[in-house]
């Protein structure tokens, strides 16, 4: 069938992407939206491309050599593209297909001008726009020139910039091919690009519109800048107008030119306001058809709008979709900036988190938001929440207070409303009394134990009914008014201190040091007894030698063979026994757990091994406490010396024993909820081992990707959709591209918050001080903490750290993430060591880098860019 090789536009729809690629479907769904002009044209389709590539001499041998290539081997990428692009551009296209295009181009007329434009499969997608990864001709004259163009679609398939984005992502480079669109050349007045939601912010009920004169090549190339409207409900509400110098134009022969614009036009506008209202409504019914916001590419033509591209903006981050469907709108706040995870969560992990949470949630984007409206509405509800969340985290109040200057968009409730209390509550008197914290920790140790002994005999249906069960218990141990009163106490003793140290004795963060080496924080004892367990395996030689080529998680059963090896397999099962349930990540239960995979406490043991003398835990548990006593002493003899001195260090005294009393429980309640999730996730995984058995999954992780509910729903009716499965694996994958806002709007629109200050060097990155003191040395920006290679002095700079971080805790001196709050578990832990940190640093990740020396003011609270030596010392 020649036929096959070539299709009118008009035959295409956005479901062909396989035939005719992601441009190809888009602009034929385009052409049959009512009102919506798209130049006339055709696709050859991917059948077209595999008979080039099965044609062309030894491409299977080079797609094995690049598909083995490292990413960021750019030399080697390069080499071996451009081979393959010569190789296809070389290849003589046979002569029943080359007759097939020709024909087309007959009915459209030969002699006209074409844009000849590449259309792969994995471009223009829901999850993957692929942007500028291949190649267009514009302004293409007569078949011969059109079939080289053809072919040189083809090859832009492999461009390095292509070949390096799909190795980035996981795709494999056979599963990828190519079509390329015919299009009949637009000569237009105008042309540039619409979003039908606002590119930065988000919002979706903004539309921005970039528009020069002349061919749009000139403005996504940058060669001028372009005039910018901004459009809602229905009218231009703001538009900068450019100096427009030059234009791309194309000549009658073929190809194009710049040229400058005459200088009475310059500053005249590409569109009249009309236009744009025109265009914009267009785009509304493009938005509406795709049913996502879309990046449009258009022309002005005798008045006329054509379209010419319209791809998914894959750029923004989803809604929360609610059940309700209501049109009101809300402001959320994100769970993982609380929680010190702001990577993408799995299904089963997200509703997992959402069955056992004490509010509702909302997913999106594969994180978690909280609904705070009602709270924002009622002035009394509206002072509790900006004061709890902006002590923890500023940039997130003054996200709130951002949309709350909007007086429109959150609705007024009177206070009788149903605003809910306070965030955090008001919290009920509690004694200063160590015994509380033993009974709260015995109680939820006896909780554990029970589901433990209880789970055990669960399968099936009779599985889910009982965990829907313990879920209601471990909400029950989470709400416990003693233990909520025993948190509130340590965090309101830290912020008393503060406040009144700073008021009385011009003292920043007091507090930090009088936390040091608090009494039963099991994170900062996880970390600790990583260092006992270094202890244990350092005098063996053969088994540190073993553990350095350490990958098999099976290792510690081959460890028992080796001398001192049964001591130091007994050390680290000991350890797993009491931590091996946390993971980085934990709040996701499909995240692997170290008791899953041990290798990944591997590094830092050696770490621990290679940095620290023996007796290094007893040690600086100790130096810590010490210090807080020495701190204790000479704050409450300064405030003595104070007129009514002695009414303030009494107070100041009640204080600090109230801190180091509770201040550690603070991180209980997160141990025992992981604790809970690893045996909720034994069973799960038990329950899907059954599964695989009978046939009815292909392998254990694929529950994963099923929420809670949805993997009930397999158990009891032993069916699957594979195809959800696939969807979602492919979404989570694209998610990780993301980045959650602390705040987001129903409109879209993701607010970050600024911190507003101008007590900072210039050129400083600002964060929020969490750990005072002032530390210099050598940046290490590690993103997985199994990458971890640390020398003592070490600042730690990474995104996020959960609990499962502290172990590394022990061997830097300081430390810097991008996402944190004052009581978060990062914050808590460095406050516990003696660590100078500064959190909220926007972008610390990429504005530092690896090996960068710094300093970190962690009591002013932002980070000094020093230079590119490395080393570290203590400066204050």
């Amino acid at each position: 069938m020649i036929e096959q090789y070539v299709w009118d536009l008009q035959e295409v729809d956005e479901t062909q992407v396989a035939v005719v690629g992601g441009k190809g479907a888009h602009l034929g769904g385009l052409s049959r939206i009512e009102g919506i002009r798209v130049p006339a044209g055709f696709c050859v389709t991917t059948d077209a491309f595999r008979r080039i590539m099965a044609e062309a001499p030894s491409i299977d041998d080079r797609l094995d050599q690049l598909s083995r290539l490292n990413p960021d081997d750019r030399e080697a990428i390069g080499t071996l593209s451009a081979q393959i692009r010569r190789t296809i551009e070389g290849t003589a296209i046979p002569g029943d297909l080359a007759a097939a295009i020709t024909r087309a181009l007959d009915r459209l007329g030969e002699r006209a001008a074409y844009a000849v434009r590449s259309s792969a499969t994995a471009e223009d997608l829901p999850t993957a726009s692929f942007a500028g990864q291949q190649d267009t001709y514009l302004n293409v004259v007569g078949p011969a020139a059109i079939l080289q163009h053809v072919s040189r679609c083809w090859a832009s398939l492999f461009t390095e910039r292509a070949v390096t984005y799909r190795q980035r992502n996981g795709i494999d480079h056979r599963t990828v091919h190519m079509a390329v669109v015919v299009q009949q050349m637009v000569f237009p007045h105008a042309a540039g690009i619409l979003f039908t939601a606002d590119p930065v912010t988000g919002n979706r009920k903004v539309a921005t519109v970039d528009a020069g004169f002349g061919l749009g090549e000139a403005l996504v190339s940058g060669l001028v800048n372009p005039d910018v409207f901004t459009v809602r409900d229905g009218e231009v509400v703001a538009k900068a107008i450019a100096a427009k110098e030059r234009a791309v134009q194309a000549l009658s022969a073929g190809g194009r030119q710049e040229v400058a614009i005459d200088s009475q036009r310059q500053e005249q506008p590409a569109l009249t306001d009309a236009q744009v209202v025109r265009l914009v409504r267009l785009g509304r019914r493009i938005e509406a058809h795709f049913g996502r916001p879309q990046d449009i590419e258009w022309c002005l033509v005798d008045d006329d709008f054509r379209i010419v591209q319209s791809r998914p903006i894959t750029t923004l981050f989803p809604v929360p979709v609610l059940e309700t469907g209501d049109q009101e709108n809300h402001v959320y706040v994100s769970v993982g900036h609380g929680q010190m995870m702001t990577d993408p969560m799995k299904p089963l992990g997200f509703s997992m988190w959402q069955l056992t949470a004490m509010v509702p949630m909302h997913e999106a984007g594969g994180r978690l938001f909280v609904d705070v409206t009602r709270r924002l509405a009622s002035p009394a509800s509206r002072a509790g929440l900006l004061d709890v969340l902006g002590r923890g985290d500023p940039l997130i109040r003054d996200a709130l207070e951002t949309v709350l200057d909007r007086d429109d968009f959150v609705p007024s409730l009177p206070d009788a409303g149903p605003g809910g209390p306070p965030a955090g509550g008001a919290s009920a008197p509690i004694e200063t009394d160590p015994a509380i914290v033993t009974e709260l920790i015995e109680r939820s140790q006896a909780s554990i134990a029970a589901l433990e002994r209880d789970i055990r005999t669960k399968t099936g249906p009779a599985l889910f009914d009982f965990l829907l069960e313990a879920f209601e218990e471990h909400k029950r141990v989470l709400s416990d008014p003693l233990s909520m009163q025993a948190i509130m106490a340590g965090m309101e003793a830290t912020w008393w201190l503060n406040d009144q140290l700073q008021e009385w004795l011009g003292e920043k963060n007091a507090a930090d040091t009088l936390t040091l080496s608090a009494p039963d924080n099991v994170t900062s004892e996880m970390g600790l007894a990583l260092l006992d367990v270094a202890d244990v395996i350092r005098p063996q030689s053969e088994v540190v030698a073993f553990l350095q080529g350490v990958e098999d998680e099976g290792f510690l059963d081959e460890l028992a063979k080796l001398p001192g090896g049964t001591e130091a397999r007994d050390a680290i099962e000991g350890y797993l026994d009491r931590y091996g349930m946390r993971c980085v990540g934990e709040i996701d239960i499909t995240r692997p757990r170290w008791r899953e995979r041990p290798t990944m406490l591997v590094p830092v043991i050696l770490d621990n091994v290679r940095n620290f003398e023996p007796g290094a835990a007893e040690r600086r548990f100790e130096q810590g406490r010490q210090k807080a006593q020495k701190k204790e002493q000479d704050v409450l003899s300064r405030l003595r010396a104070l007129p009514d001195g002695d009414r303030k260090a009494d107070e100041a005294k009640r204080m600090i024993d109230r801190v180091r009393t509770f201040i550690g429980y603070r991180e209980y309640p997160k141990y025992g909820i992981v604790s809970r999730y690893f045996l909720y996730k034994q069973a799960l995984l038990e329950e899907a081992e059954r599964l695989v058995q009978a046939g009815v999954l292909p392998e254990k992780e694929d529950i994963f990707y099923l929420t809670f509910q949805e993997l009930h729903g397999v158990v009891r009716s032993n069916q699957v959709d594979d195809q959800l499965i696939q969807q979602r694996k492919e979404a989570f994958r694209s998610y990780h591209a993301l980045t959650p806002p602390r705040v987001l709007t129903s409109d879209g629109e993701a607010l970050t918050g600024a911190y507003r200050r101008d007590d900072v060097p210039a050129g400083a990155l600002i964060g929020l001080p969490v750990s005072a003191g002032t530390i210099e040395g050598r940046a290490r920006v590690i993103l997985d903490m199994a990458e971890a290679d640390l020398e003592a002095g070490d600042i730690l700079v990474t995104t996020f750290t959960d609990p499962s971080w502290s172990p590394l805790f022990v061997g830097i001196a300081g430390l810097v993430t991008e996402v944190g709050g004052l009581m978060t578990h990062g914050a808590v832990i460095a406050r516990e060591y003696g660590l100078p940190a500064v959190v909220g640093v926007e972008q610390a990740t990429r504005l530092i880098r690896d090996g960068q020396r710094i300093r970190v003011h962690g009591t002013d609270g932002y980070v000094e860019i020093l230079g590119a030596t490395a080393g570290g010392d203590l400066v204050g």
